[in-house]
This record gives structure tokens, sequence and C-alpha cells, in this order.
């Protein structure tokens, strides 16, 4: 299960990348780790057909069978036949989720009576701009009990079966990312008979794991998002 990533890009390469034609996420970090209930950027479609870039929090709304005084979240999301799920599987629900590395906890990598260190995954040394293929929705209810009960815009993205790269770390499930114009296109626009095929796991070669993210100096004014 994915619970931590990070983003370092630029407003600019979302916007290119994605068609979008605004942005009213307002970020100004040239690199940022996102965790469970953390704001970050995401791009979906908005009431007026045009791509637009919004902040929103990590955690989908949870099933009501866990749910008791609050809701942290769901952040990964694997069952789509799910009737719970069902709901936010047509294209007004989607979203694209932008990246350039993720964390998977390496339990191999653990020493002595330390934490359990990350490996970070992603395209290849450079890190490249990626997607995670995900679900939004506006949402009211406690995430936090000592917040009491806001209105919130929510998202979580799909996972699927690891490839070779993600296996030997975490076993059970990697994200589905989308590495081109056209794959993000699909995810925004198409017919979930269509879409759901992205639902898939990234080809070995495309994935590589890499030393863990440094946050830049601050005169690095060009990668402001």
């Amino acid at each position: 299960m994915c619970n931590l990533y990070n983003v370092t890009t630029t407003r600019e390469a979302v916007l290119q990348f994605t068609k979008a034609f605004r942005d009213l996420a307002g970020w100004n970090e040239a690199s940022f780790d996102v965790y469970p209930g953390y704001q970050a950027p995401i791009v979906r479609v908005a009431e007026d057909g045009e791509r637009e870039i919004v902040r929103a929090t990590w955690g989908m709304p949870s099933p009501p069978a866990y749910v008791k005084n609050y809701d942290p979240g769901v952040t990964n999301i694997r069952n789509v036949g799910s009737p719970h799920w069902r709901r936010w599987l047509g294209p007004t629900s989607r979203c694209v989720v932008p990246f350039t590395s993720f964390a998977e906890p390496d339990a191999a990598s653990k020493v002595g009576g330390g934490r359990v260190p990350n490996a970070w995954f992603a395209k290849d040394e450079t890190k490249p701009l990626m997607f995670f293929a995900g679900f939004w929705t506006p949402w009211k209810g406690i995430r936090k009990v000592r917040d009491g009960e806001q209105e919130y815009e929510l998202f979580g993205f799909l996972t699927t079966s690891p490839n070779e790269i993600v296996s030997p770390i975490h076993e059970k499930a990697m994200p589905a990312i989308l590495t081109t114009p056209e794959e993000v296109d699909t995810w925004l626009t198409a017919h979930w008979d269509e879409a759901r095929h992205l639902q898939r796991p990234l080809p070995g070669n495309m994935l590589v794991i890499v030393s863990p993210q440094t946050k830049p100096d601050a005169s690095d004014e060009g990668l402001l998002l």
C-alpha cells in the first residue's frame, strides 16, 4: 500500500502534460512529500468541461462498516467491483495525481531496533513526472475528532498487482500509473469499459528503485509548482 509519495516538478509541466486549462491549487513548493490526510494537487475535469489543477485531501470516504466516530479515509483503492467504489467510476469522479516518486516500506532493510526504511520508486533516476490513476469526491464529515465535521474534496488512487520491481518490497500491490498524455486522456474521459484497462502493473522496465528525494535549494525557483 502506497502511503507516501513525492512531487518534484513544475506547474507548467503538469498543465502541459494533462492539457489542463487552469490552476486553482496555488502550490509554491519545489518539492514536497505527501502523506495520508495531506492536501495535494490533482487534475480533474471541471463542470465546464475544462481540465483544472485543484487541491484535495488524500483519503477517499471509507466503507460505512469501517467508520466509527471519524473517518481517516482510504488512500488506495483496489476492488473497483465493490458497490462502495462503483459510484465513482465515471469520468466526472476520476482524476490524475501528479508524482515523481513513491515509497513502500522495506522491512528487509530494517537495521536493529531502528525504524523500517522506505524504498522509493520512479520511472528512472531523473524522476520524471508521472500520474496515479485516481478518483475524487466532495465529502462532508469528520476526519479528525478534534476538528469536527467539515467539508472536503477528497482523492485516492487505484492499485493493482505489483510488477517484478515492486513485488520484492511490497508483494500485495502497487499504484496504477499513467505515463503518457494519451493514458491521461483515456483515464479522464473514456467510458469505464475502456478506462478500466489502465488498472494494470507498470512494465518492469519502466520503474526503478531510486534514492530518497531530497529537498532542493531555495535558489531553485524554477521548480515551483
